[in-house]
């Protein structure tokens, strides 16, 4: 560890308020997988698999309480906007993580600073690391103070936006088995992949979607279908003209 980057984590904690017992549980959580293969050192994967735990938890917990009459529909929604990369990324960005993690000069000077999944994947690792670091009080006070803004956005009435949810929603309603999602292809390196998801409902695939990882792909793939089938409601009365509509689609998997 330069000495340099010795003062830039200093600085973070600083700023975060937390002060690390174990400071190389620090330093790998702002090691990206890019930075990690060239220098031979452990990635943040397996902290950021950690971290998405930790995260679910605390916010489960937390929404569980605040909205006690809220239906088990209405938490995941809010659950599933604050813990998307989306949100995730912003709040990571509040705090300008993206300037204490290790890329590779090629991941850098891609861009890597900027890609929301890189950013949200780091404060799921830094997550993951407090967790390990000081338990999980510590980590509910760091996530609350955070993400509790977020919370009370989207938890406000006609706001939250989970287009599976909705998807979900609108199949069950028709009485329709439960959107079937399935990845079409993979490109790019492993620690910048690119993902296209496709989305089958009652047996078709009625939607496509492109992210940085699966949850983003799916959740376009779940918003272009939701958007289509209610067009074609509307534009047909009925479910006859959603078949008719989808039935000249060549997608298959």
């Amino acid at each position: 560890m330069s000495m340099d980057f010795d003062k830039r984590l200093d600085e973070l904690q600083s700023k975060l308020g937390i002060f690390f017992l174990n400071r190389l549980l620090l330093n790998q959580s702002l090691t990206h997988s890019s930075y990690a293969n060239e220098a031979g050192v452990p990635d943040n994967e397996r902290l950021e698999f950690l971290g998405d735990a930790v995260i679910k938890l605390v916010i489960s917990e937390y929404i569980y309480n605040k909205f006690p009459s809220r239906p088990e529909g209405d938490l995941t929604k809010i659950r599933a906007s604050v813990i998307s990369d989306v949100t995730l990324a912003k709040v990571a960005n509040k705090i300008k993580l993206g300037n204490y993690v290790l890329f590779s000069k090629n991941e850098a000077a891609s861009g890597g600073v900027k890609r929301k999944s890189n950013i949200a994947n780091a404060f799921e690792s830094l997550v993951g690391a407090i967790y390990l670091d000081a338990g999980i009080g510590k980590s509910r006070d760091f996530l609350i103070e955070h993400l509790g803004s977020e919370i009370e956005k989207v938890s406000q009435v006609g706001y939250i936006v989970d287009f599976k949810s909705a998807l979900q929603e609108f199949s069950q309603k028709r009485k329709w088995e439960l959107p079937l999602y399935k990845i079409l292809r993979e490109t790019g390196p492993k620690h910048s992949k690119t993902f296209v998801v496709g989305v089958k409902v009652r047996g078709r695939v009625c939607g496509q979607g492109k992210g940085a990882n699966k949850k983003e792909a799916e959740q376009k793939a779940a918003q272009q279908a939701l958007g289509e089938m209610q067009k074609s409601e509307r534009a047909h009365s009925g479910i006859r003209g959603v078949v008719r509509r989808f039935a000249k689609r060549k997608w298959i998997f």
